[in-house]
């Protein structure tokens, strides 16, 4: 297994669109398995905000990011007070940081230390490109663990809408270096 930067985007959608039947998938994420607009915009424009897992040349998981700050997600909406807060607490004031948006492994793929791995991997990989902060919203035990594990600071009790209208209760999960931070 290898992790990619970057994908065909043709490709990937098809990968993305699989995911629809996956039950799991729908009931971590609460939506269905389309791209949507917004997302293949990030990916066309900054093709490296998409991480693949890779094995025997097939998509087996997939990763996607961005650049954010405490005040605003993706640098267009306000974030609610709740958030803000949280954020700030965890980062230590107002700052620029990595949103680790979303990350997916399917099933077969599990238990194999591949979460572990990407981890190790991110965190050098965001380091090299200046930023020392990574924040990760996470529901799902596994990820939950793992961060754990890490050493991550961690708030929890973040209740987010999702567009199914639902409400869910995020554990807010954050990766400092020591490199001084990009403001």
């Amino acid at each position: 297994m290898r992790f990619v930067v970057g994908c065909d985007l043709e490709e990937f959608k098809g990968y993305y669109k699989e995911l629809a039947t996956d039950r799991e998938w729908q009931n971590t994420f609460g939506f269905s398995a389309e791209l949507g607009d917004l997302w293949e915009k990030i990916l066309t424009d900054n093709p490296a905000q998409l991480i693949v897992f890779r094995e025997n040349h097939e998509i087996i998981g997939h990763a996607m990011w961005h650049e954010t700050n405490t005040k605003e997600h993706r640098s267009r909406d306000p974030r609610d007070k709740e958030d803000t807060e949280i954020l700030e607490s965890l980062l230590g004031g107002e700052k620029d940081f990595i949103e680790l948006h979303e990350i997916w492994l399917t099933g077969e793929h599990r238990g194999k230390g591949y979460g572990k791995r990407f981890f190790d991997y991110f965190e050098q990989f965001i380091g090299k490109k200046g930023y020392a902060s990574v924040i990760y919203y996470a529901d799902h035990p596994a990820a939950i663990a793992i961060c754990r594990q890490r050493g991550y600071k961690e708030e929890h009790g973040l209740e987010m809408r999702e567009p199914s209208g639902a409400i869910r209760t995020y554990h807010v999960f954050c990766h400092s270096s020591q490199k001084k931070q990009r403001t």
